[in-house]
């Protein structure tokens, strides 16, 4: 479980430094063309600017994953159940964007396999963090 442990790691450091990276264009010139996309991309998604989306990104997919790789570095109780939190939301995150812009480029392809191996890490990891006899008793001693 150390290499799992550690993979999860490497992915939620990526995920972070890349989504925090990511946001500053967009949160400098919103109205610009940061990273080289076109205003144009934002005409069928509810956003005059990429102002709000870069918000989004460096929250949900900047800050979340740096807060998810803390927990995993302490090896606090439950990090396999934020790492695949994370995995959730950048997945949320990947197919809201390719509806809204209406469009799938390779780097949706990287994230999206990012997100089903942060979400597949986290589930093993929570999964062995439990051990049968680790469970609470079913309530007024039923056992189910």
């Amino acid at each position: 479980m150390k290499t799992v442990r550690w993979t999860g790691i490497a992915l939620l450091f990526f995920l972070a430094a890349s989504s925090i990276i990511g946001s500053i264009p967009m949160l400098a010139d919103p109205h610009g063309s940061p990273w080289s996309m076109q205003q144009s991309l934002l005409q069928h998604s509810p956003f005059p600017s990429y102002l709000v989306p870069g918000i989004l990104l460096l929250l949900l997919n900047g800050l979340l994953a740096l807060w998810a790789l803390w927990l995993a570095l302490d090896q606090a109780p439950r990090y396999g159940l934020w790492m695949a939190l994370q995995g959730c939301v950048l997945l949320g995150w990947l197919i809201a964007e390719c509806l809204m812009i209406r469009l799938v480029v390779w780097p949706h392809y990287l994230y999206g396999a990012i997100a089903i191996g942060l979400i597949s890490i986290g589930v093993l990891l929570w999964r062995d963090e439990y051990q049968p006899g680790d469970l609470p008793a079913a309530p007024f001693g039923e056992n189910i």
